[in-house]
This record gives structure tokens, C-alpha cells and sequence, in this order.
């Protein structure tokens, strides 16, 4: 049995797609050619997830990290295990060029690697195919930790610029990547990046935006401000004020403010707050990111919302979002949770 599955996508664009009963929407749309956000295919991550706005349909195995029992309740799924039993119409929450956009894999070769803190890893690469990858701000790539066959996923934390792109990646102890690059790295090394990966990127700027980070979920916001500051004085420069509060643990985890300072100078309607979890911390606020989210950055809910962080970071917004009884006009987040 076939039936047909119509994928809206945010920008406006349908596409249809044959899906057979025993396959996932997710196969189907690939096998004809249309690159609805994935990565896991095993439930794990949540990248594939979209809503289900008709039709009937079974899901597979997922865990709560990928999709909560009360967004399944929605209508939500993850297209990965999503096998339609009717036709359906499922809204990807991503525009139709990113959805069509083949993953590249290029061979890149290390130019730099700067230890930002005790925590945090700037990896910088080269390479003839950096200047014609194709992303948006906020997307992610694979890169192949070298010397094993073992990938690892890291948001892309500038635009491409001289055949140049970074990365912001936790040192994380134990860690295969870690221990890559605090150990073994040098100037030259090899390696494989395949993407863009991911629906979590800047949408146009139509209303204030908030955006909210978590230790190294800074990286996506870099690559998002670094696109605005770009724009700056152009046609479609950002009129409307964006908001950054960027939260770590400790004093020692504060990176790139020279750049977030770089960005308030070039995007006048750009601001930022950090905050600092430790109660011996000397900086001026401590807490965690929703204990400094005031109504000013909420716009009564006339607010575009980006969420880069570990679960629980999510989880807590999302919580106190509910509990201000306030729902933006959008809100868009990426869970991470650290791979050894």
C-alpha cells in the first residue's frame, strides 16, 4: 500500500511524496529526493521532528529527549519513525531550500585549534570546499574524528569567510574529539565535514528575537549574528531588537566576548547578558538563564525565540515559558547533550 504524503514546508513550498505503509517518511522523502531534516534515524536526537496535521499514522521507538509524550499528544513526530497509515500532511519546520540542499562532504584539513577556556575548543578548518558549503546560520556538521571512523555533531560557529569555518566544541574529559585535539592536533591533519545538518537556524528577522545559550550552545548564535552583522546597513538588515543571554557554569567558561562585543557595535539593536551558575562567581549576574528572563525580552509573547543548550536547559524554558502563560510567535531550540 502506498499512500501520499503531502511535507509543507515553513516557506511555503509543498512537495508530495509516495511513502509505502512499511517504510518511515522520513526514508520515503529521501529516496525521492527531498532532505527532511534528520540525523539519528534511531529516535535519539529529535532533528526530524515535525508536526502531523492530517492522517494516520503509527510511530516507532523514541526516546523522551527526542520527543515528550505531551508533544506526541500534538501531533507531533519524528519523521524517522513515522510509518503513514493513510495519506497524510506533515509540516517541517524548515524552509524548502534547506530541505533540498544535499549534504556535502568535504575534505578539510585543520588550520588552527585555540583552547577558549578550560572548557571550550575553537577548531578552525580550511579547505577549497569551505567557501561553496552551503548553510544556514545555525546548522550543524558531522566531522570525522581523525584516525577513527566515529563522528561527532558540532554547530558551525561563523559563516564561511576566506575558505575558513570554525566550530565551538566542550572539552569534554574522556572524549574522543577532546583528546583529538588537546593531545594530537596540528595544523594541516585532515578532516572529513559532511553537512549542513539540522532545522535549527535563523529564520528572517520579522520581530524581536530572543536568544538563549548554553556553554558551547553559544556557537549557533556566533554563526546566526555573524549572517545579521553581514546585512548591516543593507537592504535587509535587522531593524527589530535581538536579545542574547548566554549562560555557563563558571567565570573560567565565558568565551568570545570580544565577538559578541564586535557584533553590539556592528547591530545596533543587538544586546547580550551573560549569567554564571556558580555562587562564588564575580559576575554581576548569576543564576541560570530563565532567572533573567524579564518581560522586556518577552514582548508579550510578539517574540521569535532560539534555544541552544543541554535538555534540561530546554526543559526549564519551556517550563517557565508555561508558567508566564505565554506562548511566542515562535520558538525554535536544538538539545545537545555531550558525546565522549
Amino acid at each position: 500500500m502506498t499512500y501520499k504524503i503531502a511535507l509543507n514546508f515553513e516557506d511555503g513550498i509543498t512537495r508530495f511524496i509516495d511513502c509505502n505503509a512499511s517504510e518511515t517518511v522520513a526514508d520515503a522523502a529521501y529516496r525521492q529526493g527531498v532532505n527532511v531534516p534528520i540525523d539519528c534515524r534511531d529516535g535519539a536526537c529529535g532533528a526530524c521532528k515535525c508536526k502531523a496535521e492530517s492522517g494516520q499514522y503509527e510511530l516507532g521507538f523514541y526516546i523522551d529527549d527526542a520527543m515528550s509524550e505531551e508533544e506526541a499528544s500534538l501531533g507531533y513526530v519524528l519523521t524517522c519513525q513515522m510509518q503513514p497509515q493513510s495519506d497524510c500532511v506533515v509540516n517541517v519546520p524548515a524552509s524548502s531550500q534547506a530541505c533540498k540542499i544535499k549534504q556535502a562532504s568535504i575534505n578539510a584539513s585543520v588550520e588552527a585549534v585555540h583552547q577558549l577556556s578550560p572548557s571550550t575548543i575553537s577548531l578552525v578548518l580550511q579547505g577549497q570546499g569551505i567557501d561553496k558549503l552551503s548553510f544556514l546560520p545555525g546548522q550543524y556538521a558531522n566531522l570525522q574524528v581523525p584516525g577513527t571512523t566515529q563522528t561527532r555533531a558540532y554547530s558551525f560557529s561563523a559563516m564561511p569567510a576566506q575558505g575558513k569555518v570554525s566550530f565551538l566544541i566542550r572539552n569534554l574529559p574522556g572524549g574522543l574529539m577532546s583528546g583529538y585535539l588537546t593531545s594530537q592536533a596540528k595544523p594541516g591533519d585532515s578532516i572529513q565535514l559532511t553537512g549542513p545538518i539540522g532545522s535549527f537556524y535563523l529564520r528572517e528577522v520579522v520581530r524581536p528575537v530572543l536568544m538563549l545559550a548554553g556553554g558551547t550552545g553559544l556557537a549557533p548564535f556566533l554563526a546566526m549574528l555573524d549572517k545579521l552583522a553581514a546585512q548591516a546597513g543593507g537592504a535587509n538588515h535587522p531593524v527589530h531588537p535581538i536579545h542574547l543571554i548566554y549562560g555557563v557554569n563558571t567565570d573560567a567558561d565565558i568565551v568570545e566576548t570580544e565577538r559578541l562585543d564586535a557584533f553590539k557595535a556592528a547591530l545596533p539593536q543587538f544586546s547580550y547578558d551573560i549569567c554564571v551558575v556558580a555562587e562564588d562567581s564575580s559576575h554581576p549576574k548569576k543564576g541560570y538563564v530563565t532567572h533573567h528572563l524579564e518581560p522586556a525580552h518577552l514582548h508579550e509573547g510578539n517574540v521569535d525565540i532560539y534555544l541552544c543548550g543541554p535538555p534540561p536547559m530546554v526543559e526549564a524554558v519551556a517550563n517557565h515559558l508555561r508558567a508566564q502563560a505565554l506562548e511566542p510567535a515562535s520558538f525554535h531550540y536544538e538539545k545537545f547533550a555531550a558525546s565522549v
